[in-house]
């Protein structure tokens, strides 16, 4: 075996500060950052496995000595598989079924923090990948799903916004275009009767009265539209709210945990360009898998 040349301990330097980096990344963005869609992680690790293949590729042109060459082709193939996996794997995310983990307990109890799922990204038309145009409309939203979305703007803390934070919400859908929606002491109802709302969950005994402060149903609705009630406390609107009316090509979704949900009643509508798929089951941990209902 070939000693390494001094120009190869440097190369052989560079190639384990690169290795430790690329695996840090990747940890770092899986890990540390849970809430950001699934998309920009993966893209995130294409992108690094891409980098990662060209550097060794770089290093290996130039050492010197056999065993880094060895080194680095091992690290080379590594990379390739990594990239032709990331690859196949976006495609599968972005057309057919994504994975998904829940990082609140809005949806508690029908959904838990830490339970991962599937989410089926065919069934509502699948999306271009990054934009919210989509290539198909396939099946309609029905009242009762369990809808994951790209967090709206509204929904979103000034903070977030400005650093262009995106993240996957999930909640439950429950009005659509046209339909009148109030809640009455906790009470859902939809055009005027009280709806049968079987995952609706209540933590909370305490029920708040609905401040007045707006001068009409006009304002309130437009208050509404415009994500204003997210900045009010969530006692101002979660057991009492609206009427409001859901406008055309929205709808309204909240959490099963309705005393705990940050959902439509706070930042208003969600525009349906958002919606990227349905909830279709647990797959861990295994004492809680099952279909979602």
């Amino acid at each position: 075996m070939e000693d390494p040349s001094k120009k190869d301990i440097g190369l052989t330097t560079l190639f384990i500060i690169f290795s430790l980096i690329g695996i840090g990344l990747v940890s770092w963005k899986f890990l540390g950052s849970m809430e950001q869609p699934m998309e920009s992680k993966v893209l995130f690790v294409f992108i690094t496995f891409l980098v990662g293949s060209f550097l060794f590729r770089w290093i290996q042109r130039k050492s010197k000595g056999d065993r880094l060459k060895d080194w680095t082709q091992e690290a080379i193939e590594w990379s390739d598989t990594g990239i032709s996996a990331v690859v196949l794997a976006f495609l599968i995310m972005s057309f057919v079924v994504q994975a998904f983990k829940i990082p609140s307990g809005s949806m508690q109890p029908t959904l838990l923090i830490g339970d991962h799922l599937f989410v089926n990204k065919f069934i509502y038309g699948s999306q271009i990948p990054f934009t919210q145009k989509k290539l198909w409309d396939f099946k309609a939203v029905k009242r009762q799903d369990v809808v994951v979305f790209l967090c709206p703007p509204e929904a979103l803390g000034e903070d977030d916004r400005k650093k262009n934070i995106k993240k996957d919400f999930i909640k439950r859908a429950i009005g659509f275009p046209g339909d009148t929606i109030e809640i009455k002491n906790k009470v859902l109802y939809i055009n005027g009767k009280p709806s049968d709302d079987p995952h609706a969950h209540f933590m909370h005994p305490i029920i708040y009265p609905k401040p007045y402060l707006w001068q009409s149903k006009a304002d309130y609705q437009r208050g509404w539209e415009r994500g204003d009630f997210a900045y009010l406390p969530p006692e101002a609107v979660r057991d009492n709210f609206g009427p409001v009316q859901v406008p055309p090509d929205h709808i309204f979704v909240m959490g099963d945990n309705r005393d705990g949900s940050f959902d439509s009643r706070f930042w208003g509508p969600l525009d349906k360009k958002y919606l990227k798929g349905k909830a279709w089951a647990i797959y861990w941990p295994l004492t809680r898998m099952r279909a979602i209902l």
